[in-house]
């Protein structure tokens, strides 16, 4: 019986096979070329075992076989799989058939793969070099991956190829350095953000900054099964490919993935109105300069009626536009910030202000730092709900000193996210205050503010102004300090004479 392939074993080849483009190309731009042919190299796999099973079903019967084939969920025509390509690796002009065996691809999968390979050039000099660097590289590439069987009948477990596909972009976002962000949200983080959005089944779940689709897929998980649908939009081109082909590789391929600027031409839309979801969640570009704001005044879902954000830091359009596809009465929003949305002025504080005075801010969580790809700076979840009813309390968690160190960035602990989870719940499962005072919840890490004392902040929301965390220094004894500082005086006189020894010895 053949060994079935794990989940390390397959992120070690697939890891391997980066080093045909590492330190010739960017991890930004290699990453494309990795991820599709480990698609690629999954969906020929699969289709080859769909296709013994019904060749040993319909003993042979071509007929059959194929109308079998073609109610299959994707389609590969012979002139698209890998082994396809494989057979020609030796071509000199193999670029340009890879190109061609994508877009055949695309076209047999027009409503699952359209547009999908259409900013990933296989062919590009720019990147892969001349013909024949070209030529040699995708020919390492290919045999690389050869080395792989993910057959699902010779894979240990269902979901390893979706993994392996979360594992390289991961590895992908740890050497890309500050682009990271514009793709890839930790996985400890999203797993935390989903557990606070606290998705139900047949709720509706959006991402209008959705990178490669990661954040989206743990707050879908976290549903528990399959009675939830998917909504996402990226503006980067690639990375909007590298979503749909993660949804299709976790077999969410009926997600609604769209290509666009979120802010300025909206794609999730219902006729001529925004789209609304139960769940909406988002990492967005922190602070993203020359975002639009020219053209929010003239905004045709007058997303921005609260104010216009400046210029130059584009953080409260997203929140707000957010904000605004969040279902009236039942709608949550969870979104990653920089700690300066809670605390800046001018038009960002009356935005915050009035969002306060709507009633929709339920939580401020503080997080460590450095805990992003590319930033060292502490980021911090806010809690957007808009069936707060009567209680107009808001949390506050200081989470930030509570993590583990790891090579290059710091991690949030299993334990870490329990914290703050359970931190969150017992808030909501509480009464709201009575009187205008706000409580501490657990000293130096969570405090129930009331809307006055907000109020009394001017709608301040930095996290020091709730959160007591000072540390009292330990008292200093004076007199075994003065006696210390006496006896290292000694000693150096008594070090001193021994050097004026040894240099009489050498001469000097």
């Amino acid at each position: 019986m053949q060994k079935k392939l794990t989940q390390k074993e397959i992120n070690n080849i697939v890891w391997k096979a980066c080093d045909t483009f590492r330190g010739t190309i960017d991890a930004t731009q290699y990453k494309d070329y990795i991820l599709t042919m480990l698609f690629l190299k999954y969906v020929t796999d699969v289709w080859k075992d769909k296709k013994a099973a019904y060749v040993e079903k319909y003993k042979g019967d071509n007929v059959r076989i194929e109308r079998a084939l073609r109610n299959e969920r994707f389609q590969v025509p012979n002139e698209c799989t890998f082994d396809h390509l494989f057979e020609q690796r030796n071509e000199n002009n193999l670029g340009e058939l890879i190109n061609i065996a994508l877009e055949k691809l695309e076209d047999a999968n027009r409503s699952k793969l359209e547009r999908v390979f259409r900013n990933i050039d296989f062919n590009s000099e720019a990147n892969l070099g001349q013909t024949k660097d070209r030529n040699r590289r995708l020919k390492n590439l290919l045999v690389d991956f050869s080395a792989l069987d993910l057959q699902p009948t010779h894979l240990e477990g269902n979901d390893v190829i979706g993994d392996a596909y979360e594992y390289l972009i991961a590895k992908f976002a740890s050497d890309a350095g500050k682009k990271a962000g514009e793709f890839y949200t930790p996985a400890e983080v999203s797993t935390l953000l989903a557990k606070l959005v606290d998705p139900q089944p047949g709720n509706r779940i959006s991402d209008p900054a959705c990178g490669s689709g990661s954040l989206l897929i743990k707050v879908g998980r976290e549903v528990g099964n399959n009675n939830f649908s998917l909504y996402g939009q990226e503006n980067n081109g690639s990375t909007w490919a590298l979503a749909r082909m993660n949804m299709f590789l976790h077999e969410m391929d009926n997600a609604d993935i769209e290509w666009g600027d979120t802010l300025n031409n909206p794609r999730l839309l219902e006729g001529d109105q925004l789209m609304k979801f139960h769940i909406v969640v988002a990492n967005p570009p922190f602070s993203l300069d020359k975002w639009g704001a020219e053209n929010a005044m003239a905004d045709q879902y007058n997303r921005f009626y609260r104010g216009i954000p400046p210029k130059s830091k584009g953080d409260f359009a997203f929140i707000t536009h957010m904000i605004e596809t969040a279902y009236e009465d039942i709608g949550k929003v969870g979104v990653i910030v920089p700690h300066g949305v809670l605390f800046r002025g001018s038009s960002e504080g009356k935005i915050r202000e009035q969002l306060i005075k709507e009633n929709l801010l339920e939580a401020v969580i503080g997080l460590p730092a450095n805990l992003f790809f590319g930033t060292g700076i502490p980021a911090a979840i806010l809690l957007f709900n808009k069936g707060k009813g009567e209680n107009k309390d808001v949390l506050f968690i200081d989470a930030g000193r509570e993590y583990e160190e790891d090579k290059n960035q710091n991690r949030l602990r299993q334990e870490d996210i329990q914290h703050i989870v359970e931190t969150y719940k017992a808030f909501k499962a509480a009464a709201p205050l009575a009187t205008n005072e706000g409580a501490v919840l657990e000293d130096k890490y969570a405090y129930r503010a009331t809307l006055k004392e907000i109020e009394e902040n001017d709608y301040n929301l930095n996290i020091p102004r709730y959160v007591d965390t000072f540390e009292e220094e330990p008292p200093i004894d004076i007199a075994a300090t003065q006696s210390e500082i006496k006896r290292l005086k000694g000693e150096m006189v008594s070090i001193e004479k021994k050097m004026e020894e040894y240099l009489k010895e050498l001469g000097f």
